[in-house]
């Protein structure tokens, strides 16, 4: 195992980080803080639903709940037990570029977290039954009916990859998935895809808080040092896509909606670059909170978009270009035409007029204040530095993300938005069936 300390800019990290690598390829990061006696304990795998081959959508996301169920040497449940039970809290999440398991506990359960972690990451398919896979599989296919199918506009993002990217893209189909392929598997699949993708040299372990990285290193390597690389992790599908969409798309859905919604979109830049740092100012710009161009021309200007449903915002994928959404809910009164209309004059705005010096400064303080927000805790700093380590192999290059936001100038956001054509546009639209109208 070699470690080594690794300079930041104190513009945007100014805690130390030091990273090592175990002999099985593990990545770790410590970033040590000795303000408050708490550590976190992070790890990301390069594993989302952009790896999923066809015939196996929705495997990354399932295993977020699977890897909750017990290992080689941890009961059902007891994993949630064991945090909880001394004072932690926990969770996992899914995205297209990446699966990652979390939990923030009293120092003193540094051990604690690290022994669970490493016992899913090696022991998990020894404890994998069928019954567990089919009751985690029902869990899947209620969260889908609670959070997609049964929630007015739920299921817009599941709508919107297709639009984006085209069949055979890896972002193309949503980490919930396919029911039909979840259904499809067997136990020796699902075993398969963990043992392709769960192993030390596909995975950051990231630890910030109260701990000093000789410790850190030393618990990784009693507890990860054992488990075997895994040779020949197959790449993701490439996500290349040359230049903006040929054609406008849409889709048009009339359902159980309270009123119209409108969601325009474009294919960007991907996450970490230079045009996205762009986009993301953009969308501060256009769409975050009271000041911004959306809500004074749409809310208080012309008054067709509720004030409460209206917003910009990019979506930060790394390994293709990323989208920008642009969303609005009708007023009472107001039909879809007229709404989209009204969003797309807005958005097209941002390549004629200017952006002003009060605009620019407001939308660079709300991403200042929501970067420091992210970085005040020991969980938001260890779910950074993982990601940078994990997409772009450098957790210190976290440091230069805020200043490349305060770097765009106004004619960097006017730049970006001529990229935005109406004819390579997505447009989704929601319309309230009959009796439907709040």
């Amino acid at each position: 195992m070699s470690a080594q300390p690794v300079p930041v800019a104190e513009t945007g990290y100014p805690w130390p980080i030091e990273t090592a690598r175990l002999d099985n390829g593990l990545r770790i990061v410590v970033s040590e803080d000795n303000s408050a006696p708490v550590v976190c304990v992070n790890l990301w795998y390069d594993v989302g639903s952009r790896h999923e081959p066809a015939g196996q959508t929705g495997f990354a996301h399932l295993f977020e709940h699977l890897m909750f169920e017990g290992s080689q040497h941890v009961a059902k449940t007891e994993h949630m037990k064991l945090v909880q039970g001394s004072g932690g809290s926990l969770n996992a999440t899914t995205n297209p570029d990446r699966t990652n398991y979390f939990q923030t506990l009293p120092v003193e359960h540094l051990e604690l977290g690290l022994w669970l972690e490493a016992d899913r990451m090696g022991g998990l398919v020894p404890a994998l039954t069928q019954e567990t896979l089919d009751n985690q599989r029902e869990v899947v296919k209620n969260e889908r009916r609670q959070r997609y199918d049964n929630v007015p506009y739920g299921d817009a993002w599941l709508r919107l990859l297709p639009l984006l990217y085209p069949p055979g893209h890896p972002y193309h189909h949503a980490t919930i998935g396919s029911m039909e392929d979840l259904n499809a598997a067997g136990l020796d699949t699902f075993k398969a895809f963990h043992q392709q993708y769960y192993a030390p040299n596909n995975a950051v372990l990231t630890v910030t808080g109260d701990a000093s990285p000789a410790t850190v290193f030393a618990l990784a390597e009693k507890y990860f040092g054992a488990i075997e690389a895994v040779p020949d992790i197959p790449p993701a599908p490439r996500g290349h896509l040359a230049g903006a969409a040929a054609e406008p798309v849409g889709e048009t859905v009339t359902g159980k909606v309270p009123a119209p919604r409108i969601y325009l979109s474009h294919r960007t830049h991907p996450f970490g670059t230079a045009g996205y740092d762009a986009i993301t100012v953009l969308a501060t710009v256009l769409g975050s909170g009271r000041g911004s161009r959306l809500y004074q021309r749409l809310a208080d200007g012309a008054r067709i978009a509720q004030p409460d449903y209206i917003g910009a915002y990019g979506v930060d994928l790394a390994h293709a270009p990323a989208p920008l959404i642009v969303t609005a809910t009708a007023k009472d009164g107001v039909d879809a035409a007229t709404l989209t209309a009204g969003v797309a004059e807005v958005l097209d705005s941002m390549a004629t007029e200017a952006v002003t010096e009060a605009e620019l400064e407001r939308a660079k303080a709300l991403l200042t204040t929501s970067w420091w927000r992210q970085m005040s805790t020991v969980g938001g700093r260890a779910d950074t530095l993982g990601r940078y380590a994990t997409q772009f192999g450098d957790a210190a290059s976290a440091a230069y993300r805020l200043p490349q936001w305060l770097a765009v100038t106004a004619q960097d956001i006017t730049d970006a938005a001529r990229t935005l054509n109406p004819e390579s546009r997505a447009t989704l639209t929601y319309l309230p069936e009959e009796g439907t109208e709040a």
